[in-house]
């Protein structure tokens, strides 16, 4: 099958050979010596290798020798792809978190994020992932928003320099379109540990989730 070009805004799995959005997959490209080197911005030189952003479908790639039938070539793979993968896609949702919060597009706490649903200026609610589902559904009171949890609370909370933080608002527009796309990919790796119990509200403890 010839190469596909790298062009437009749709790429094909190489496993699956469905099309998708790029921002739903992975891309990897050959290092010099002909290891596999997740890239996770999209912006390394090189034949891009797409797959779609789950675990299963790398499995899926590493047990049938997909990528060295993309690659035409013998390729080396890294023990800890998976980890790097997911170590990788963790700390761009962090950055990209905050880049919102030091712009003013991202307020923290279960009394600010409660102000800005009920006023209707949330493009994205960021919970942390090992809280409770019942204060995300509090905090919500029953609107339907588009809700991600890619990090634990104490990694949500160093966003915002506090040692937790359970609720996250971000502010309509691309910064919370590339969270939520960053969130969906981090998801297909992660396994989703039991929710536990937590508030953030200023006057009680410290918790993990909504």
């Amino acid at each position: 099958m010839p190469d596909e070009p790298e062009k437009g805004p749709l790429r094909r799995c190489i496993v699956t050979r469905e099309s998708q959005p790029k921002e739903r997959m992975l891309r990897f490209v050959l290092g010099p010596g002909r290891e596999l080197v997740p890239d996770l911005a999209g912006r390394l030189p090189g034949r891009g290798m797409w797959l779609s952003a789950k675990a299963d479908v790398l499995e899926r790639a590493l047990a049938r020798g997909a990528f060295s039938k993309a690659a035409r070539g013998p390729v080396v793979f890294p023990p800890d792809l998976r980890k790097r993968i997911e170590d990788g896609l963790r700390s761009r949702v962090r950055d990209l978190m905050g880049f919102a919060r030091r712009g003013g597009q991202a307020v923290a706490g279960w009394q600010a994020v409660r102000e800005v649903v009920l006023a209707g200026r949330v493009g994205l609610v960021v919970q942390a992932s090992d809280g409770s589902l019942a204060e995300r559904a509090r905090v919500l009171g029953g609107r339907n928003l588009p809700v991600v949890a890619p990090l634990p609370g104490a990694a949500l909370g160093a966003v915002f320099g506090r040692d937790h933080a359970v609720h996250v608002a971000v502010a309509p527009g691309r910064m919370a379109d590339s969270i939520a796309a960053e969130a969906a990919r981090l998801a297909g790796f992660q396994v989703q540990a039991e929710p536990g119990q937590g508030d953030d509200k200023p006057q009680g403890p410290a918790d993990t989730r909504v």
